[in-house]
């Protein structure tokens, strides 16, 4: 298990500073602290495949946080957004491509004084020659797999597995009694 933890964080903290991958880069500006634009060449992973050895078929098929294992330095780089606006993850967008190489362009958080710089918000990826993929199917995704949460606002508002949770737990997962004193105390 100790081996376990040290190569998770051995693969997690390397130093990403001493490379520069922005050379290449279109990867619009979202005005986020310490974002660099960054462009290079990947295996698409399952993380907890990477970390653990648990390595269920196709990545888990959607069920599992996937990442880059980039070619450069044999970095584990978490892909934690894709390209649309809300913070909805890059699954969707990285899956078709499970256990390929891949070439992605997007935004790299990269802060000198934070000892893991892997955080990734993917934009757009690419297979080989093909044509580049804009990294922004989830809502797409989610609204055919969800076609009794249609409606005006934001996906996450109608989301099935969400409403459920605040149902069993309220808005703060503290209970619902927690949340009416909340309301209470501030809104009213």
């Amino acid at each position: 298990m100790k081996r376990l933890a040290a190569s998770a964080l051995a693969l997690l903290a390397a130093p990403l500073a001493a490379q520069d991958f922005s050379e290449g880069s279109e990867a619009r500006t979202w005005n986020l602290y310490a974002e660099v634009p960054a462009l290079f060449d990947a295996k698409v992973v399952d993380v907890m495949c990477e970390l653990t050895g648990n390595c269920p078929a196709n990545c888990g098929d959607g069920e599992r946080q996937l990442g880059l294992l980039r070619s450069a330095d044999n970095v584990l780089v978490m892909a934690t957004k894709n390209n649309q606006p809300a913070f909805t993850g890059a699954v969707v967008d990285l899956l078709p491509y499970c256990g390929q190489q891949v070439t992605v362009d997007g935004l790299m958080i990269n802060d000198e004084d934070f000892p893991i710089n892997n955080i990734y918000l993917v934009q757009r990826v690419k297979a080989g020659d093909a044509d580049w993929a804009k990294a922004s199917q989830f809502t797409k995704v989610w609204a055919a797999e969800n076609p009794d949460a249609k409606g005006k606002g934001p996906w996450f508002r109608r989301d099935p597995r969400i409403l459920a949770e605040i149902e069993k737990v309220g808005y703060l997962g503290l209970g619902k009694e927690t949340d009416a004193a909340f309301i209470e105390y501030y809104f009213e």
